[in-house]
């Protein structure tokens, strides 16, 4: 094993937020990070590669249909940038029929495949620790993941620094993290509304279509798939260029290319976790 880097290189400027996530992961000796690319998890698996060095501190990234193509190309390069060793897991959560019948709970069957594949890696590897990137808000979230995350065991790093999704954004800036102000960007499953099989084909309309949309320029938007129509999440101050005439047939054509017949244009805007506001109208959708 190689000598782990200095904990805070030269030009750095103090942080007590900073220090406490260096403190708790380093506490570690060894640790994997369970890495999507978002801004949480590669804090984590950052501040763990510069507490512990490379080989003591390797992200593993689960790879499956619910993973969009772009953003698995995303995590390969920004793991690449950050020196990360990167292992590419694949966690089989498709073949489970409790992932597949997307109640409530489906995030439970998902993370348990994901961490426990990682287990499997993490004692191959000799690493003692596996790591998620929970933050403080969190926890009063519907995330079924962290029952799964507790049985498995998993640590929540960013928690035990007690820090925020405001204090993770100013530490990725801070170490010069280059997607510190990337939006959450929610797996392709989260997509179908509870109660919708999960399958292959409706997760690759889904990706489909959002590809496209985005190659049209639009950003921070959702396609919620419900059947035969196309249920459009697109943030208020991108409204203009979605009802502009030219840009609007173009984005008609794009999603029905995708396999939808109809496109729905949410007048409530983006938000995140929208699906949920199911769980509240029929409790039975909740399993965990």
């Amino acid at each position: 094993m190689t000598d782990p880097p200095p904990t805070r290189p030269a030009g750095d400027r103090i942080d007590a937020r900073l220090d406490r996530l260096l403190s708790v992961v380093g506490a570690y000796g060894t640790v994997m990070t369970a890495f999507s690319g978002g801004v949480d998890s590669t804090l984590v698996a950052a501040a763990a590669r510069r507490a512990l060095g490379r080989a003591a501190a390797p992200a593993a990234l689960g790879d499956s249909a619910s993973l969009p193509r772009r953003e698995l190309a995303a995590a390969r390069e920004l793991a690449a940038a950050l020196d990360l060793d990167l292992i590419e897991v694949t966690p089989g959560e498709q073949h489970d029929p409790g992932y597949v019948a997307n109640a409530g709970d489906r995030c439970y069957f998902c993370k348990s495949h994901l961490y426990g594949v990682m287990q499997d890696t993490a004692r191959v590897r000799g690493i003692a620790t596996i790591a998620n990137g929970t933050n403080l808000d969190d926890l009063g979230d519907h995330r079924p993941g962290l029952a799964a995350a507790g049985e498995a065991r998993v640590v929540s790093p960013l928690v035990e620094a007690e820090l925020t999704k405001s204090d993770v954004r100013a530490l990725a800036r801070l170490l010069g993290l280059p997607n510190a102000d990337k939006p959450a960007a929610a797996c392709l499953s989260s997509r179908l509304p509870y109660g919708t099989p999960v399958t292959r084909e409706r997760l690759e309309q889904v990706e489909a279509a959002e590809e496209a949309l985005q190659d049209l320029g639009l950003t921070g938007f959702r396609v919620r798939h419900h059947e035969t129509v196309a249920r459009l999440e697109v943030p208020d101050d991108q409204w203009p260029a979605v009802l502009d005439p030219d840009r609007r047939a173009a984005l008609v054509a794009a999603v029905k290319g995708a396999g939808f017949t109809y496109i729905a244009l949410d007048l409530e805007g983006f938000r995140s976790g929208s699906g949920n506001v199911l769980l509240t109208m029929d409790p039975g959708l909740t399993k965990r």
